[in-house]
């Protein structure tokens, strides 16, 4: 149905006539005569208080299918870092609404979880803006570093709070349910690995393993991890070395090494290794996982000018490979060039 028969049909249901709707939306009657008979449209910005009138979201007028309702909620927090308080309101009841849908329910659940992160995200970024300047007011306070620790993911001394075991739990009865399924072994692996958990993580990997679609050069990556979680580097040394130079054209070997010197502070390696799995990585578009890496290790070494660099080929990958316009991604790409650029 196109948007003038859907303005008809509402003004009919609303019991309006042309000349009513016109003065409740302070303009002529012959333009809503014109709307209705297809010889012009609606401007954009009449279109919040046609819904408003009419008590129906703006997607309601244009009689939006499903599917693409699901891609605008989507595509607008793609874009949008905050989601105005009546949108996000919006977005989660017809969310909610679709997860009685078997054919949409998968996709309403996934966009749930992505609705309240985004929001999550945004408040987090307010948190940690306020909670840097109660610190730096009163440094010797430690009334909010807990909230920027929480809003940003920093480090925790205590053990109680810094430990995994709830992730663990969790991977373990996914892994359950789901024996025959690859990543959450390797979700459950990281948790474990992360609270060196070495002997329980051997395990898991020798289930992992066994699987028939497992990653014979993960498998191995993880080899080394467990035994960096049992504190013998040379054995994990070597696992790596081997694997590079077994698969020197592989980009995920590249990119699980790069990771790996990375984590042990041998940057020259990890940027090495990061470049190479960049340029070996045979889909397209590509991820800017290797350049954000990269950018992060400038940074890390004071060469804030190669570190703008770095984010100026992200730049480049989002607007070239990707096609980015207007998205979050981009305007943060943008920015952090600016900011170390600005540093130099």
């Amino acid at each position: 149905m196109d948007l003038g028969k859907k303005i008809r049909q509402l003004r009919f249901k609303a019991g309006l006539t042309q000349e009513q709707l016109a003065e409740k939306l302070g303009i002529g009657p012959q333009s809503v005569s014109k709307w209705e008979n297809a010889v012009a449209m609606p401007d954009i910005t009449t279109l919040p208080l046609l819904s408003e009138i009419f008590g129906v979201t703006i997607d309601d007028l244009f009689d939006l299918t499903a599917e693409q309702r699901l891609n605008r909620v989507e595509n607008r927090m793609d874009v949008e870092e905050e989601l105005a308080p009546d949108v996000f309101t919006e977005f989660e009841e017809f969310l909610k609404h679709q997860l009685e849908a078997e054919e949409n329910r998968e996709r309403a659940t996934e966009l749930l979880a992505y609705l309240y992160w985004h929001r999550m995200n945004s408040c987090a970024a307010k948190a940690s803006r306020f909670a840097k300047e109660a610190i730096r007011r009163e440094p010797g306070k430690k009334g909010c570093q807990w909230i920027l620790q929480k809003a940003e993911g920093h480090a925790v001394w205590d053990w109680n709070f810094k430990n995994h075991s709830k992730a663990v739990d969790f991977y373990k009865e996914v892994v359950k349910a789901a024996p025959e399924e690859r990543l959450p072994y390797m979700y459950l692996l990281d948790n474990l690995l992360a609270d060196n958990r070495a002997d329980e993580a051997e395990k898991v990997l020798d289930r992992l393993c066994a699987l028939k679609d497992s990653n014979p050069v993960m498998n191995q990556v993880y080899r080394a991890h467990v035994a960096l979680a049992r504190y013998d580097r040379d054995t994990a040394d070597g696992i790596i070395e081997a694997l590079v130079a077994e698969h020197p054209e592989d980009s995920v070997c590249m990119f699980e090494a790069a990771q790996y010197y990375a984590g042990k502070c041998d940057y020259d390696k990890a940027v090495e290794y990061y470049e190479k799995s960049f340029e070996n990585t045979p889909r397209r578009p590509r991820f800017q996982d290797e350049l954000m890496a990269i950018a992060d290790v400038y940074q890390i070494k004071g060469d804030f000018r190669k570190a703008a660099e770095t984010y100026g080929r992200i730049v480049d990958l989002l607007e070239n490979e990707w096609g980015f316009t207007e998205e979050t991604e981009l305007k943060h790409a943008k920015s952090e060039k600016a900011r170390l650029a600005a540093m130099i």
